[in-house]
């Protein structure tokens, strides 16, 4: 933390008076499944931000990403989305955000440091959207608990950028523990912390550099229809909401369905449920029943809703090879993950495994010419104040 105050003070002539830490955050399971309703099972992870800010006696933003030396100086009244603010739109943006509920600031100076750069992903936009707001909010001294900064992220994403506002990254990137996971239901944003406790096991995420061919087509699932074709198939069993599984019940409610959206939205529904299968042996923890659950979601995003791709699939499969002599007791797992057609894996194997895996790296690097970057993570706390004045 030293680093990102001496930043903020040779920029700014004086010292920060908040510093704020977030985490990055990956998806184990149901990123796609936020529009219906459903579970989302996410990790906030040991790759953080920092945000630090001081206020300002008149009405300008000063703003400074040390990694990238963008700097902006913007006076509050420009309150639009400009493409040219860069990253300073964050800033903007939950300032916005605030307003919305009726709070007004004076000028301040923030600056964002990251080792991990936003275009890597990681969660990291989120994570600086998420410290900005609770940094501000301590800055001046607003009242209001966690659900303020729920409302006024949403603000931020729906009314500034005009996009989907994903509640399960921030309840991960807010309430986080260590050596857990947060459970999300997109359904009424209420949240769960779940353990994540495996000895002797590493936590893999490799950005595999495939490039993006083409943009995941949100529009052919997440419509008003599909929703509430969905919503009709959900039912009540042992105090928990599940999907039908009668076979007749399920081609009957889908039988005006294309044939490719139906197939992605039966991948909806059995994704659900290997979530909350995950969900009970991750209570128990059962390394090997949440590996085999992880490998089958895999199977579901590579031939079901089709968002994988053969150099990502062919970097799973050798995960999970690994242990395939300790049958029935897998622990080696892999999956894609990340919205649209993401370009990530996370991997959890035994640490013996590890060295194995770099070694298949770079025989992937030799085989489809991309060179991956890897990440070893553990489960972080979420967001915290690093340093107040007074």
């Amino acid at each position: 933390m030293k680093k990102v105050i001496d930043v903020h003070t040779e920029e700014f002539g004086s010292q920060p008076e908040i510093v704020v830490r977030a985490p990055g955050l990956f998806h184990l399971m149901g990123e796609y499944s936020w529009f219906f309703g459903d579970k989302t099972l996410s990790m906030a992870i040991d790759l953080p931000v920092y945000v630090s800010i001081s206020p300002r006696t008149d009405n300008i933003l000063r703003f400074y990403f040390y990694q990238s030396k963008e700097r902006k100086k913007i006076p509050l009244s420009i309150t639009k989305h400009r493409k040219e603010d860069k990253l300073a739109n964050i800033v903007k943006g939950i300032i916005f955000g605030y307003n919305a509920e009726g709070y007004a600031f004076s000028g301040m100076d923030v600056t964002f440091y990251s080792e991990i750069l936003p275009s890597v992903d990681m969660g990291i936009l989120s994570a600086l959207k998420v410290a900005t707001a609770f940094a501000i909010k301590k800055l001046f001294k607003i009242r209001g608990n966690d659900n303020l900064i729920l409302k006024v992220i949403k603000n931020c994403e729906v009314g500034y950028f005009t996009t989907d506002f994903y509640v399960s990254d921030i309840n991960t990137i807010l309430f986080s523990k260590k050596s857990s996971c947060v459970l999300t239901d997109n359904g009424d944003s209420s949240f769960e912390i779940l353990p994540f406790k495996f000895d002797s096991t590493s936590i893999i995420l490799t950005d595999t550099k495939v490039p993006l061919a083409a943009l995941w087509p949100e529009n052919m699932l997440y419509s008003d229809m599909n929703r509430n074709l969905l919503s009709s198939l959900k039912i009540s069993r042992n105090n928990k909401q599940i999907y039908e599984d009668s076979v007749s019940e399920i081609n009957e409610v889908l039988s005006d369905t294309s044939e490719t959206v139906r197939k992605k939205l039966i991948c909806m529904m059995k994704e659900n449920q290997l979530l909350l299968d995950s969900v009970e042996v991750l209570r128990n923890n059962y390394l090997s029943n949440f590996a085999k659950f992880v490998n089958k979601s895999h199977e579901l995003m590579r031939d079901s809703l089709l968002v994988s791709c053969p150099e990502i699939d062919w970097l799973v499969k050798r995960v999970q090879e690994f242990d395939k002599n300790s049958l029935p007791n897998l622990t080696s797992c892999s999956r894609i993950t990340g919205r649209n057609f993401a370009r990530y894996t996370y991997s959890i194997i035994k640490d013996e495994f590890v060295d194995l895996y770099m070694e298949k790296l770079q025989d992937y690097e030799r085989i489809f010419g991309f060179h991956p970057t890897t990440y070893i993570v553990k489960p972080s706390e979420g967001v915290c104040l690093s340093k107040e004045n007074g």
